[in-house]
């Protein structure tokens, strides 16, 4: 997996191999993009990818993390909402990809392929270290 943070000792979101290799195109055919986790609807509860700034975040989102992809010069960011970060809080999500196809809005739709999510609960080090770093309230 490719692995990346804000905090370099605490990670939230990663990317495998996979995720990283589309990511790395995406941005050789649209330029820097970044990451949405929807909240379900139409989408059902997938990450979005546009291209950066297209997408408008607010104070009602959080950046969960800023990914380092090698071969991409800048981070690309993977917001949520603050209403769904408080259900998925306490966990630490991997983007991958499969074959299928994506929403029609997100930029990865016409390659066959869509992003998805696979999480797992934070082991209880890893919540305490995103509290004591106060980047978690416990």
């Amino acid at each position: 997996m490719t692995e990346s943070s804000t905090h370099p000792a605490i990670e939230r979101v990663a990317v495998t191999d996979a995720a990283a290799e589309l990511i790395r195109s995406l941005v050789a055919a649209h330029g820097p993009v970044m990451f949405h986790q929807s909240g379900g609807c139409c989408d059902g509860s997938a990450p979005m990818c546009y291209p950066k700034g297209m997408f408008r975040t607010g104070q009602s989102d959080v950046l969960l993390e800023e990914l380092r992809i090698d071969g991409v010069d800048e981070p690309t960011p993977f917001f949520m909402s603050a209403s769904q970060y408080e259900l998925w809080k306490h966990t630490h999500i991997t983007v991958d990809v499969v074959p299928g196809r994506g929403s029609g809005f997100s930029l990865e739709a016409p390659e066959g392929k869509r992003f998805l999510i696979r999480s797992r609960v934070l082991s209880d080090d890893e919540y305490r270290s995103l509290v004591d770093a106060g980047m978690l309230t416990s």
